[in-house]
Protein backbone atom coordinates (compact mmCIF):
# COMPACT_ATOMS: atom_id res chain seq x y z
CA UNK A 1 0.00 0.00 0.00
CA UNK A 2 2.90 2.35 0.78
CA UNK A 3 4.31 1.84 -2.71
CA UNK A 4 0.93 2.70 -4.25
CA UNK A 5 0.72 5.91 -2.21
CA UNK A 6 4.24 6.85 -3.34
CA UNK A 7 3.18 6.16 -6.93
CA UNK A 8 0.22 8.54 -6.54
CA UNK A 9 2.55 11.23 -5.19
CA UNK A 10 4.98 10.72 -8.08
CA UNK A 11 2.13 10.89 -10.61
CA UNK A 12 0.91 14.13 -9.07
CA UNK A 13 4.37 15.72 -9.08
CA UNK A 14 4.94 14.85 -12.74
CA UNK A 15 1.44 15.95 -13.76
CA UNK A 16 1.85 19.28 -12.01
CA UNK A 17 5.06 20.08 -13.87
CA UNK A 18 3.46 19.14 -17.19
CA UNK A 19 0.44 21.31 -16.49
CA UNK A 20 2.57 24.39 -16.11
CA UNK A 21 5.24 23.53 -18.68
CA UNK A 22 3.18 22.35 -21.65
CA UNK A 23 -0.28 23.76 -20.85
CA UNK A 24 -1.85 20.33 -20.35
CA UNK A 25 -3.70 19.17 -17.29
CA UNK A 26 -1.60 16.08 -16.79
CA UNK A 27 -4.36 13.60 -17.65
CA UNK A 28 -2.27 12.09 -20.45
CA UNK A 29 0.09 10.84 -17.74
CA UNK A 30 -2.32 10.42 -14.83
CA UNK A 31 -4.82 8.15 -16.61
CA UNK A 32 -2.43 5.37 -17.73
CA UNK A 33 -0.56 5.39 -14.42
CA UNK A 34 -3.84 5.17 -12.52
CA UNK A 35 -4.88 2.23 -14.68
CA UNK A 36 -1.58 0.56 -13.78
CA UNK A 37 -1.97 1.22 -10.05
CA UNK A 38 -5.63 0.17 -10.03
CA UNK A 39 -4.62 -3.11 -11.66
CA UNK A 40 -2.05 -3.67 -8.89
CA UNK A 41 -4.76 -3.03 -6.30
CA UNK A 42 -7.11 -5.56 -7.88
CA UNK A 43 -9.84 -3.04 -8.69
CA UNK A 44 -12.40 -4.64 -11.07
CA UNK A 45 -11.52 -4.13 -14.74
CA UNK A 46 -15.12 -3.18 -15.48
CA UNK A 47 -14.67 0.16 -13.69
CA UNK A 48 -10.94 0.93 -13.51
CA UNK A 49 -10.98 3.04 -16.70
CA UNK A 50 -13.97 5.04 -15.48
CA UNK A 51 -12.22 5.55 -12.14
CA UNK A 52 -8.98 6.59 -13.86
CA UNK A 53 -10.79 9.19 -15.98
CA UNK A 54 -12.91 10.55 -13.13
CA UNK A 55 -9.99 10.71 -10.70
CA UNK A 56 -7.75 12.32 -13.30
CA UNK A 57 -10.29 15.06 -13.98
CA UNK A 58 -10.85 15.64 -10.25
CA UNK A 59 -7.11 16.12 -9.76
CA UNK A 60 -6.98 18.58 -12.66
CA UNK A 61 -9.35 20.88 -10.73
CA UNK A 62 -6.49 21.56 -8.32
CA UNK A 63 -3.65 21.35 -10.84
CA UNK A 64 -5.27 23.91 -13.11
CA UNK A 65 -5.77 26.39 -10.27
CA UNK A 66 -2.10 26.26 -9.30
CA UNK A 67 -1.04 26.46 -12.94
CA UNK A 68 -3.23 29.35 -14.11
CA UNK A 69 -2.41 31.39 -11.01
CA UNK A 70 1.28 31.10 -11.89
CA UNK A 71 0.63 32.02 -15.53
CA UNK A 72 -1.66 34.89 -14.55
CA UNK A 73 1.14 36.47 -12.51
CA UNK A 74 3.04 36.70 -15.81
CA UNK A 75 0.05 38.21 -17.61
CA UNK A 76 -0.36 35.10 -19.77
CA UNK A 77 -4.11 34.42 -19.30
CA UNK A 78 -6.79 35.89 -21.58
CA UNK A 79 -9.70 36.12 -19.13
CA UNK A 80 -12.02 37.47 -21.82
CA UNK A 81 -11.51 34.24 -23.77
CA UNK A 82 -12.00 32.21 -20.61
CA UNK A 83 -15.37 33.86 -19.90
CA UNK A 84 -16.56 33.41 -23.48
CA UNK A 85 -15.62 29.75 -23.85
CA UNK A 86 -16.68 28.51 -20.40
CA UNK A 87 -20.45 28.00 -21.10
CA UNK A 88 -19.66 25.70 -24.02
CA UNK A 89 -16.95 23.96 -21.98
CA UNK A 90 -19.38 23.14 -19.17
CA UNK A 91 -22.10 21.80 -21.46
CA UNK A 92 -19.65 19.70 -23.48
CA UNK A 93 -17.93 18.33 -20.36
CA UNK A 94 -21.22 17.16 -18.80
CA UNK A 95 -22.24 15.50 -22.07
CA UNK A 96 -18.84 13.81 -22.34
CA UNK A 97 -19.07 12.36 -18.81
CA UNK A 98 -22.53 10.96 -19.57
CA UNK A 99 -21.28 9.38 -22.82
CA UNK A 100 -18.26 7.84 -21.04
CA UNK A 101 -20.45 6.33 -18.31
CA UNK A 102 -22.31 4.34 -20.98
CA UNK A 103 -19.11 2.86 -22.46
CA UNK A 104 -17.21 -0.20 -21.28
CA UNK A 105 -13.69 0.12 -19.86
CA UNK A 106 -12.33 -1.59 -22.96
CA UNK A 107 -13.92 0.92 -25.31
CA UNK A 108 -12.75 3.84 -23.18
CA UNK A 109 -9.22 2.46 -23.12
CA UNK A 110 -9.27 2.09 -26.90
CA UNK A 111 -10.41 5.70 -27.33
CA UNK A 112 -7.73 6.87 -24.92
CA UNK A 113 -5.02 4.92 -26.79
CA UNK A 114 -6.08 6.49 -30.09
CA UNK A 115 -5.98 9.92 -28.47
CA UNK A 116 -2.47 9.29 -27.14
CA UNK A 117 -1.25 8.37 -30.63
CA UNK A 118 -2.92 11.48 -32.04
CA UNK A 119 -1.37 13.82 -29.48
CA UNK A 120 2.02 12.10 -29.70
CA UNK A 121 2.10 12.48 -33.48
CA UNK A 122 1.04 16.11 -33.25
CA UNK A 123 3.76 16.91 -30.72
CA UNK A 124 6.50 14.86 -32.38
CA UNK A 125 5.99 16.43 -35.80
CA UNK A 126 5.40 19.88 -34.35
CA UNK A 127 2.06 20.14 -36.12
CA UNK A 128 0.55 23.50 -35.29
CA UNK A 129 -2.26 25.34 -37.05
CA UNK A 130 -1.19 28.54 -38.72
CA UNK A 131 -2.51 31.66 -37.05
CA UNK A 132 -4.85 32.53 -39.87
CA UNK A 133 -7.89 34.08 -38.21
CA UNK A 134 -9.20 35.92 -35.17
CA UNK A 135 -11.23 34.45 -32.34
CA UNK A 136 -14.79 33.63 -33.45
CA UNK A 137 -17.94 35.26 -32.10
CA UNK A 138 -20.11 33.97 -29.27
CA UNK A 139 -21.65 31.08 -31.23
CA UNK A 140 -18.31 29.95 -32.64
CA UNK A 141 -16.39 30.06 -29.39
CA UNK A 142 -19.26 28.34 -27.52
CA UNK A 143 -19.25 25.56 -30.12
CA UNK A 144 -15.48 25.19 -29.87
CA UNK A 145 -15.77 25.03 -26.08
CA UNK A 146 -18.42 22.32 -26.36
CA UNK A 147 -16.21 20.11 -28.51
CA UNK A 148 -13.13 20.69 -26.34
CA UNK A 149 -15.10 19.98 -23.17
CA UNK A 150 -16.77 16.82 -24.49
CA UNK A 151 -13.59 15.22 -25.85
CA UNK A 152 -11.57 16.21 -22.77
CA UNK A 153 -14.17 14.65 -20.48
CA UNK A 154 -14.21 11.36 -22.38
CA UNK A 155 -10.40 11.00 -22.33
CA UNK A 156 -9.86 12.47 -18.84
CA UNK A 157 -7.69 15.49 -19.69
CA UNK A 158 -7.69 19.20 -18.96
CA UNK A 159 -8.14 20.15 -22.61
CA UNK A 160 -4.79 21.81 -23.25
CA UNK A 161 -4.00 19.51 -26.18
CA UNK A 162 -7.05 20.94 -27.94
CA UNK A 163 -7.43 24.46 -26.56
CA UNK A 164 -3.77 25.47 -27.13
CA UNK A 165 -3.92 24.67 -30.91
CA UNK A 166 -7.34 26.32 -31.16
CA UNK A 167 -6.14 29.53 -29.50
CA UNK A 168 -2.93 29.54 -31.56
CA UNK A 169 -5.00 29.16 -34.73
CA UNK A 170 -6.90 32.26 -33.62
CA UNK A 171 -3.75 34.40 -33.39
CA UNK A 172 -3.27 34.11 -29.63
CA UNK A 173 0.49 34.11 -28.83
CA UNK A 174 1.77 30.68 -27.76
CA UNK A 175 2.71 31.57 -24.17
CA UNK A 176 -0.70 33.22 -23.71
CA UNK A 177 -2.44 30.24 -25.32
CA UNK A 178 -0.72 27.92 -22.82
CA UNK A 179 -1.65 30.14 -19.88
CA UNK A 180 -5.25 30.51 -21.03
CA UNK A 181 -5.50 26.75 -21.65
CA UNK A 182 -4.47 26.12 -18.06
CA UNK A 183 -7.38 28.33 -16.92
CA UNK A 184 -9.83 26.66 -19.33
CA UNK A 185 -8.84 23.33 -17.76
CA UNK A 186 -10.61 24.37 -14.54
CA UNK A 187 -14.23 24.43 -15.80
CA UNK A 188 -13.52 21.30 -17.89
CA UNK A 189 -12.32 19.42 -14.83
CA UNK A 190 -15.02 20.78 -12.53
CA UNK A 191 -17.97 19.96 -14.80
CA UNK A 192 -16.54 16.61 -15.91
CA UNK A 193 -15.83 15.55 -12.32
CA UNK A 194 -19.40 16.37 -11.35
CA UNK A 195 -20.59 14.20 -14.24
CA UNK A 196 -18.37 11.26 -13.24
CA UNK A 197 -19.42 11.53 -9.59
CA UNK A 198 -23.13 11.53 -10.44
CA UNK A 199 -22.99 8.74 -13.03
CA UNK A 200 -20.75 6.59 -10.81
CA UNK A 201 -23.06 6.59 -7.81
CA UNK A 202 -25.31 3.99 -9.44
CA UNK A 203 -22.42 1.59 -10.18
CA UNK A 204 -22.36 -1.15 -7.49
CA UNK A 205 -18.79 -2.36 -8.12
CA UNK A 206 -16.85 0.84 -7.43
CA UNK A 207 -14.28 0.22 -4.65
CA UNK A 208 -14.41 1.56 -1.11
CA UNK A 209 -13.41 5.20 -0.64
CA UNK A 210 -14.82 6.16 -4.01
CA UNK A 211 -17.09 9.11 -4.70
CA UNK A 212 -18.87 7.93 -7.81
CA UNK A 213 -16.08 7.35 -10.31
CA UNK A 214 -13.53 9.35 -8.29
CA UNK A 215 -11.13 7.26 -6.18
CA UNK A 216 -10.36 9.48 -3.19
CA UNK A 217 -7.04 7.94 -1.98
CA UNK A 218 -5.51 8.41 -5.44
CA UNK A 219 -6.94 11.92 -5.68
CA UNK A 220 -5.42 12.93 -2.33
CA UNK A 221 -1.97 11.68 -3.30
CA UNK A 222 -1.99 13.32 -6.71
CA UNK A 223 -3.22 16.77 -5.67
CA UNK A 224 -0.92 16.97 -2.63
CA UNK A 225 2.09 16.76 -4.97
CA UNK A 226 0.80 18.50 -8.11
CA UNK A 227 -0.29 21.62 -6.23
CA UNK A 228 3.34 22.42 -5.48
CA UNK A 229 4.90 21.40 -8.79
CA UNK A 230 2.51 23.17 -11.22
CA UNK A 231 4.00 26.63 -10.48
CA UNK A 232 7.45 25.15 -11.11
CA UNK A 233 6.30 23.98 -14.54
CA UNK A 234 4.92 27.42 -15.36
CA UNK A 235 8.24 28.99 -14.40
CA UNK A 236 10.18 26.49 -16.53
CA UNK A 237 7.92 27.21 -19.52
CA UNK A 238 9.50 30.65 -19.77
CA UNK A 239 13.10 29.38 -19.61
CA UNK A 240 13.31 25.88 -21.15
CA UNK A 241 13.12 24.78 -24.82
CA UNK A 242 9.50 23.65 -24.66
CA UNK A 243 9.52 22.51 -28.31
CA UNK A 244 12.29 19.98 -27.64
CA UNK A 245 10.67 18.80 -24.43
CA UNK A 246 7.39 18.29 -26.28
CA UNK A 247 9.11 15.88 -28.69
CA UNK A 248 10.57 13.88 -25.81
CA UNK A 249 7.15 13.74 -24.18
CA UNK A 250 5.65 12.63 -27.51
CA UNK A 251 7.92 9.57 -27.55
CA UNK A 252 6.76 8.77 -24.02
CA UNK A 253 3.15 8.98 -25.18
CA UNK A 254 3.84 6.48 -27.98
CA UNK A 255 5.38 4.04 -25.49
CA UNK A 256 2.45 4.38 -23.08
CA UNK A 257 -0.12 4.07 -25.87
CA UNK A 258 1.52 0.95 -27.26
CA UNK A 259 1.65 -0.70 -23.83
CA UNK A 260 -2.03 0.07 -23.26
CA UNK A 261 -2.90 -1.16 -26.76
CA UNK A 262 -1.32 -4.58 -26.10
CA UNK A 263 -3.22 -4.84 -22.82
CA UNK A 264 -6.48 -4.74 -24.79
CA UNK A 265 -5.79 -8.18 -26.27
Amino acid sequence: MVSVVLLYLAVGAFAGVLAGLLGIGGGLVIVPLLVFSFTLQGIPQEVFMHLALGTSLASIIFTSIASFRAHDKRGAVRWDVFRSITPGIIIGSLIGAEIASRMSSGVLKGIFVCFLYYVGTQMLLGIKPKASRELPGTVGITGAGGVIGMVSSIVGIGGGTMSVPFLSFCNVPMHVAIGTASAIGFPIALASTLGYVVTGFSDPITPAYSLGYVYLPALAGIISASWFTAPLGAKLAHSLPVAKLSKIFAVLLFVVATKMLFSLF
